[in-house]
């Protein structure tokens, strides 16, 4: 049962960031009337909705009770502050990894044909050359930050006896938390003039419940498998996203460079998980 969850969780992650990555470049570069949403906003609502269904999970696994849940929401939560207090760490990082991976979808994509067509030539390239460079250095902070993150959450989740589902509510909490802050800091006027919601439709509200689903699948994924593997599945999903984008959205042309690097990420993907069976002992003659 444990190694069928494993890679179950595994398989839901590697859809989910494939998905996310294609549905959030798109709405982040679709050109539409009236302001365009706020990230930092997506980022919270995300949050908000990873919460609620973790709670309504829990309170599955009370068997239904708004009694027990309440109970459990309190012992585990409140009558526990250093325990809540250690998923102040990964929630900050993760918040922030969040909001880099729109900016980082926001740059790099939107680069090629964000300018007007009338621009001058080097103009443009300068722009664009701008635009990437940002987005590879939230790109490049994003996986640093990540990496200690997913450790840090990995080590919480497999050392502690409570349930992955309270852990995502703390973690949830303090994300809001921060995510809020962000939104006051870098979008207070925005959200002032337009509302929270402003630009939100229908593929906005895409994103979000990925986002959100992502949240949840790579809990289960440290607390099924672990944080190497959950790289390892965010890396295939990298090379799907791209063989998707290269044959369906004609939006990239794979490099030699982009080969060896994906050949690189399956082989390591195979060695980790095989597992060789143990040679028997030779009989004597």
């Amino acid at each position: 049962m444990s190694a069928n969850l494993k890679y179950l969780s595994l398989g839901i992650l590697v859809f989910q960031t494939t998905s996310l990555v294609l549905t959030m470049r798109y709405s982040r570069t679709l050109k539409e009337e009236g302001p365009r949403y706020l990230s930092s906003t997506a980022v919270v609502v995300a949050e908000l909705l990873k919460i609620m269904a973790c709670i309504l999970l829990v309170y599955k696994d009370s068997k239904c009770s708004l009694r027990a849940l309440n109970r459990v929401l309190h012992d585990e939560i409140l009558n526990k502050p250093m325990e809540t207090l250690k998923l102040a760490i990964p929630s900050g990082i993760y918040t922030l990894q969040n909001n880099l991976l729109y900016v980082a979808l926001s740059n790099l994509d939107a680069a090629t044909y964000q300018w007007p067509s009338d621009s001058q030539e080097l103009d443009s390239k300068e722009l664009s050359a701008g635009s990437q460079f940002v987005g590879l250095m939230a790109v490049l902070t994003a996986c640093f930050s990540s990496g200690f993150a997913g450790v840090y959450f990995e080590k919480i989740l497999k050392e502690t006896k409570q349930s992955v589902w309270i852990r995502n509510i703390q973690l949830g909490f303090f994300g809001s938390i921060f995510g809020l802050m962000g939104v006051y800091i870098y979008d207070g006027e925005l959200v002032s003039k337009n509302g929270f919601f402003q630009g939100y439709n229908r593929l906005t509200w895409i994103v979000v419940v990925l986002q959100a689903l992502g949240g949840l699948v790579i809990a289960a994924v440290i607390k099924y498998a672990d944080n190497i593997l959950k790289g390892f599945a965010t890396s295939l999903s990298i090379i799907l996203s791209t063989l998707i984008s290269y044959f369906w959205l004609q939006d990239f042309v794979p490099t030699s460079v982009f080969f060896l690097g994906a050949i690189l990420v399956i082989t390591a993907t195979f060695l980790y998980g095989y597992d060789p069976k143990p040679a028997g002992n030779p009989t004597k003659a």
